[in-house]
């Protein structure tokens, strides 16, 4: 007889009533708190993940977790009362509702027209947790290690992760509508340092999305995983150090539309356009960046890290374009900003967890892509800096200043990439950097699922993508010659 887990417990009677709470007392309590609002919901939540790290030879660390509980909150004009708690409980509702409905304080507004219905289903409720199992993953985790070891002897170091969750959420909105939402996630990491006369480098690659394992673990996927990890770790044994200066900037596709996530993605949500802090702030209508420059948010990509059916108050989530033609004609909204701004949501509310508000987020975000080979752009460069793959970066919102590092990046030289180089940045600011852009790609592609996106203290999974482009003047940070 196989045993049922808590997740399939909770599909068949769902959250609330599998830890014996009334779903008509829970109605109950959050249209008392809600009565005399603009908006609010009660987000309930259970969740199982679990990681598994071999690294230097061993399995280092694996790791489960089990989440559960809720959050209440009430919006009543700019101010939100939240209340959360890790016990589900009718007690801790009441408790809740109590604290909560104090952002109202004799406020009295007209509750917001809930979030439309679909029947979009994007991704399945697979469970990463549950296969392959325990040991398997870590055999699997083992033979990456050794093989890896067995195809250079410079390789001194292999760290491969595995890391997977499946989150169960239920949104109990105003109208008395139940939304449930099941959603897995699984990656797959792996890091290789090699050595060579003392010197040591690493390279980094990985993958994954909304799915179980089986997508990303197929021998196929993990050993050019391993292939690409050692490409970069060898590349980077050869560089040298990046020059400084001003200079033409060839960017490669994919992940390196982070770099368009954090210099201009931030920027347009909602909330800091809003409140007047962003440097898109009351643009609408404006060129922003060069001609041919499309900017989207799309988070009802099938599949993909940053897609979610529904977003954590209950909207669809939707392709909203942000930038058209250079053109600023968007923001990403959740419910508040949405509503503050006579506008729409546009399926932008996220939050960490159920002990977090949430607020407006990118989910995958991007660049469409234009006609041009990047080889034309990187021939038509008489010298500048091909960007091949950046890391971590700062930017600030108000202004949209950042510093970018890249991890993998080559000398441009009469129309031909040659020699690899380390420690070069990209310094600048998103709205200039946009409207610097002279040719645009025809190689557009997303991320392998790794983003990782901050804000406010709340980490959530996006997506990033964009062509390849070639940006004019752009600053390089490097070594002084």
């Amino acid at each position: 007889m196989n045993a049922i887990s808590p997740a399939q417990s909770t599909l068949e009677s769902g959250i609330l009533e599998s830890c014996g709470v009334d779903s008509a007392r829970a109605r109950d309590i959050l249209g008392e708190a809600l009565a005399g609002a603009d908006d609010g919901e009660l987000f309930i939540e259970r969740s199982e993940s679990e990681s598994f790290v071999f690294d230097d030879g061993r399995l280092k660390s694996a790791a489960y977790d089990a989440t559960e509980g809720f959050g209440l909150r009430v919006v009543a004009g700019e101010t939100a009362g939240y209340a959360h708690s890790g016990e589900i409980s009718e007690a801790a509702l009441k408790r809740a509702a109590s604290s909560a409905v104090l952002a109202k304080r004799g406020y009295s507004g007209v509750a917001a027209e809930g979030p439309r219905a679909t029947n979009t289903r994007l991704y399945g409720e697979d469970d990463p947790l549950a296969s392959p199992g325990f040991s398997d993953k870590v055999a699997l985790l083992q033979e990456i290690d050794a093989w890896a070891r067995a195809r250079d002897p410079r390789i001194v170091q292999v760290m491969a992760s595995l890391a997977g969750e499946r989150r169960i959420v239920e949104i109990l909105r105003a109208d008395g509508r139940l939304i449930r939402d099941v959603r897995p996630l699984a990656r797959i990491n792996v890091q290789l340092t090699v050595e060579r006369d003392g010197r040591r480098e690493n390279g980094y690659t990985g993958s994954g999305g909304r799915a179980g394992f089986e997508a990303w673990i197929t021998e196929d996927n993990w050993k050019d995983a391993v292939e690409e990890s050692l490409r970069q770790a060898l590349v980077n044994l050869e560089a040298v150090p990046c020059p400084a200066g001003e200079m033409d900037v060839v960017i490669g596709p994919g992940w390196n539309g982070v770099l368009l996530h954090e210099a201009v993605g931030h920027g347009l949500e909602g909330d800091f356009n809003r409140k007047g802090t962003s440097a898109f702030s009351g643009r609408i209508g404006e060129r922003v960046a060069a001609p041919g420059v499309t900017v989207f948010d799309d988070g009802a990509i099938a599949g993909r890290r940053g897609s979610l059916t529904v977003d954590d108050e209950g909207t669809p989530t939707e392709r909203t374009v942000l930038i058209e033609d250079g053109i600023l004609v968007g923001y990403m909204h959740d419910r508040m900003s949405a509503r503050l701004m006579g506008l729409a949501p546009t399926g932008n509310g996220r939050r960490q967890s159920y002990a977090h508000m949430p607020m407006p987020r990118m989910t995958n975000t991007g660049m469409l892509g234009g006609d041009v080979p990047r080889a034309e752009m990187i021939a038509s460069t008489k010298h500048g800096l091909y960007c091949a793959s950046f890391g971590g970066g700062q930017v600030d919102i108000t202004n949209g200043k950042f510093v970018f590092q890249c991890t993998e990046a080559y000398l441009i030289e009469d129309g031909k990439v040659t020699t690899p180089v380390k420690g070069a940045t990209l310094i600048g600011d998103g709205p200039t950097a946009l409207t610097r852009v002279t040719m645009i790609g025809d190689d557009f592609c997303f991320d392998p699922g790794i983003g990782v996106c901050g804000k406010s203290g709340q980490g959530v999974p996006v997506g990033v993508g964009q062509p390849s482009l070639k940006l004019t003047g752009l600053t390089v940070g490097g070594t002084s010659l």
